[in-house]
């Protein structure tokens, strides 16, 4: 059999099931794979799919990735003990609290026997699961140029020592249990470990604040910025930025992650597929000067706890803390250095003296003179937030105010502020633009 062209993706298809809420309504669609493949559709790449699935989903799977220009659909293997359905608690959230793999626990996969035509492609893109990867690579070509998707479901770099020598690119993400485990402070060792693989090329994907690119032939490093929106949705998106970076790694390899970038900035912003491809078009017509030109928010993982973000808000034990929780949670996600006074400098009683909560408003203008910006959270109007929002702006530091009650629509706070919102997701928009410019002006 001759060699094929199109690119291979290998990994698992799911069903997206996403939770009802309040005001929006709920959705399902077919994921895990078939992100990618929307991907490739939209920049109109020949691929072909072998997919790990449950048996009663091959029939719509197939049917799907058909339409979306899938030349071949392969049942790699089965599923079985799990339906593959991914409930997700909150599309635009980027923790891993959102998703929930439904009984994940009880999953077995079985490899299939009809997997001969795997042999005859030249380049393929792995997303691990629960299949046997060096099973895998002894279904594959010998001299085949495999990237892989390691963010998720790779429980070690071991895993993929079959490969070593047949690896053209390794994506990652800061959200991946590995990249925590390993790299959460320093890039060095899991670099040296990825090296040992011999990959042409690594993709750090750092959320909103861009990504890095790593060119392992020139011993070069690229920063990719983030263009940053109101966030539509979450899922997929890495999925699409890994597979449109591995179609393109015939070219340059940084210029493949600026248009990978924009093709998964494209899908974060709509769930409707038309409107993907139709932007995603327009965004690839530009070239990659033009790109480079229009900026855009940098600012890396490591690059965070240099900066002190004081955290203005109601941090009391007695309060409730949803909101509070929401937004602390989120910033520790992001690896910001988060200073919070009330937690630093001890929470008052009514029975305090003077004395002690004159000590602890001494405590608290000391650190917020020491931060470099302010995080503020004025639940119920609470009078000590405001004032901290009044004497950040006496100070000069940036503000960013998160509303999510609309109680504080004042002239004050939402023109002093350099950010001002009842959406957190706008907020965290902000706080890392005013970081990324923060940490350009001491370049």
């Amino acid at each position: 059999m001759s060699p094929r062209q199109d690119l291979l993706l290998v990994g698992e298809v799911y069903v997206d099931f996403t939770l009802p809420k309040a005001g929006a309504e709920s959705k399902l669609r077919l994921g895990g794979i078939v992100h990618a493949a929307r991907g490739l559709w939209a920049i109109d790449t020949n691929f072909s799919v072998a997919a790990a699935c449950p048996g009663y989903l091959v029939d719509q799977a197939r049917a799907y990735l058909k339409r979306l220009g899938c030349s071949e659909f392969i049942w790699l293997a089965e599923v079985n003990g799990a339906p593959n359905v991914m409930a997700i608690g909150d599309p635009t959230e980027l923790a891993d609290q959102a998703y929930q793999d439904i009984l994940r626990d009880e999953k077995s996969v079985e490899y299939r026997g009809e997997v001969d035509a795997l042999k005859t492609f030249k380049t393929c893109l792995i997303f691990p699961g629960k299949y046997d990867l060096t099973v895998l690579r002894s279904l594959l070509a010998e001299d085949v140029q495999a990237s892989f998707d390691i963010a998720y479901d790779l429980p070690d770099l071991q895993s993929l020592s079959s490969f070593k020598g047949n690896i053209a690119a390794v994506v990652t993400s800061t959200s991946s249990p590995m990249f925590l485990e390993k790299a959460s402070e320093d890039m060095s060792s899991l670099l040296a470990d990825l090296r040992d693989l011999s990959p042409q090329a690594i993709l750090l994907k750092e959320n909103r604040g861009g990504s890095r690119v790593f060119d392992l032939r020139g011993d070069e490093v690229d920063e990719i910025p983030a263009l940053l929106g109101e966030t539509v949705n979450s899922v997929g998106v890495g999925d699409v930025y890994s597979a449109v970076f591995a179609s393109m790694l015939g070219g340059a390899v940084f210029d493949a992650g600026w248009k990978a970038a924009r093709a998964a900035t494209c899908y974060a912003q709509t769930t409707y597929p038309d409107d993907f491809k139709r932007d995603v078009q327009r965004s690839l017509a530009l070239s990659v000067d033009q790109m480079r030109g229009l900026g855009g928010t940098v600012l890396p993982w490591h690059a965070r706890p240099a900066f002190q973000i004081y955290f203005a808000a109601p941090d009391f034990s007695y309060v409730d803390r949803t909101h509070l929780e929401e937004a602390l949670r989120a910033l520790a996600y992001h690896n910001f250095r988060l200073r919070r006074p009330v937690q630093e400098n001890g929470e008052l009683t009514p029975q305090s003296s003077m004395h002690e909560m004159r000590a602890a408003y001494l405590g608290d203008l000391g650190l917020l003179k020491e931060c470099d910006l302010v995080f503020a959270l004025p639940l119920e109007r609470d009078p000590g937030t405001l004032v901290e929002i009044g004497l950040a702006l006496a100070l000069k530091k940036p503000v960013i105010t998160y509303d999510p009650l609309a109680e504080n629509t004042n002239t004050m706070v939402m023109a002093g502020s350099t950010v001002y919102s009842t959406k957190l997701d706008s907020c965290l928009n902000g706080l890392f633009d005013v970081m990324s410019r923060l940490r350009a002006t001491r370049s």
